[in-house]
């Protein structure tokens, strides 16, 4: 998952429909809510089907764990070149070509016979989430009265804890029952409804005009106060999740709980849910402290996971705290990079996405390392280590304002 947007971010300007009612036009803002599910779930769906997939294409779990990887490298290397090429384009016609990459992606995916076919249709998914990821944040703001944004952007963000506690999980149990393929062509089903949806019912928005003031590098953006901090802290937080989480059935085989996983990812998120309502709540008024909260939640998971232990009922337990720690990170890392960067706020956001999917590939990748040289129970241990400097950086509150700052 990854959050940026080249809209002018500090846009107090809303959609006809919100400035009318006073409120927020829902009807687009789950639509788009959609799109982030679609995005999120062609991202983390593997994880769900990974012992499947390795066995049908014939290759071993870590290098099938790699297609979670290429899809991070396709997003992490095309998001700020893609974002800048397309900033003058309007905003449904990139959401309408980032929905329909995703449906030819998933489709190739989905009847590919050939590893390398696979992972290349994996790698235009990962192309297809820059392109998306590069206008939702800011496509959510804009649709919103300056009072809603940041509840508009926790609107749009709960479709990653629903892929998450609905969509993985199911299609986990539809890989288990139907085939792993099956799932990946009801991806495709549902990015072509979704392109008619967005047609019909997302209002429109104007691109960014040559030369707008919001154009600002990105390297120049990394001496803004506090946007570093942030940086670090959603560098280092989504790599230790992506460890664990992109091998998680493998990890749950390694507990005997392979059965399980459907069940497991339920849980998490469910919690993850949870998390994210209880953050969008709160958000403009505790920012350090849930972001706090967020890093402990889950190196406390980290730590309970850690310690071999033959009690399923432990592992729900500490898969609920993970779910409910991560939930609302998305949402919080976004909102604090916006608040950091200030009037260089699309730039600041254009590094987030590209550290948020150079996570993600470093993830899939370290964990197969892992994997292959230290066995399965060194996953949680390498979550704990990396969630220390975290929530030290958190902690000391350069980025990350504590109640009333904002």
């Amino acid at each position: 998952m990854s959050t940026h947007t080249t809209e002018p971010t500090g846009s107090s300007e809303p959609a006809e429909g919100a400035e009318r009612h006073g409120g927020l036009p829902l009807a687009a803002l789950l639509a788009l809510a959609t799109a982030v599910f679609v995005t999120s779930l062609t991202e983390t769906l593997p994880a769900g089907v990974l012992p499947a997939m390795s066995a049908d294409l014939g290759v071993g779990e870590s290098a099938m764990g790699q297609s979670v990887t290429v899809y991070a490298i396709g997003t992490a290397l095309t998001a700020i070149p893609l974002s800048a090429a397309t900033a003058g384009w309007r905003r449904k016609r990139l959401l309408l070509t980032a929905m329909a990459g995703f449906a030819a992606a998933n489709t190739v995916t989905a009847v590919s016979t050939d590893y390398s076919l696979t992972m290349a249709a994996r790698f235009v998914a990962g192309v297809a989430a820059g392109l998306a990821w590069a206008l939702l944040a800011g496509y959510a703001r804009r649709l919103a009265p300056a009072h809603l944004q940041g509840r508009a952007i926790a609107i749009v963000m709960t479709g990653i804890p629903v892929a998450l506690s609905l969509g993985v999980p199911v299609g986990t149990f539809l890989g288990e029952v139907l085939g792993w393929r099956v799932t990946f062509t009801l991806m495709t089903v549902l990015a072509v409804a979704l392109l008619g949806w967005i047609a019909a019912g997302v209002p429109d928005q104007p691109g960014q005009r040559r030369g707008a003031a919001g154009r600002v590098p990105v390297l120049r953006v990394l001496t803004v106060p506090g946007v570093t901090p942030v940086l670090f802290v959603t560098l280092v937080f989504v790599l230790a999740h992506t460890i664990l989480y992109t091998y998680i059935a493998t990890f749950l085989d390694g507990l005997g709980m392979g059965g399980s996983t459907d069940l497991v990812l339920l849980v998490f998120g469910v919690a993850s849910l949870a998390g994210i309502w209880f953050v969008g709540a709160r958000i403009d008024r505790r920012l350090r402290a849930l972001t706090l909260a967020s890093a402990l939640l889950v190196a406390v998971s980290a730590a309970l996971l850690a310690v071999p232990a033959d009690n399923p009922a432990l592992v729900y337990a500490a898969v609920a705290l993970w779910g409910l720690g991560w939930g609302g990170a998305p949402t919080l890392l976004q909102t604090a990079v916006t608040d950091a960067g200030g009037d260089s706020a699309d730039a600041a956001q254009a590094a987030l996405v590209t550290l948020w999917n150079a996570a993600m590939a470093g993830g899939g990748v370290a964990g197969g390392v892992l994997l292959d040289h230290l066995g399965t129970g060194s996953l949680p241990w390498s979550v704990l280590l990396l969630l220390i400097p975290v929530v030290v950086v958190v902690a000391l509150g350069q980025g990350f304002p504590a109640g009333g700052e904002r």
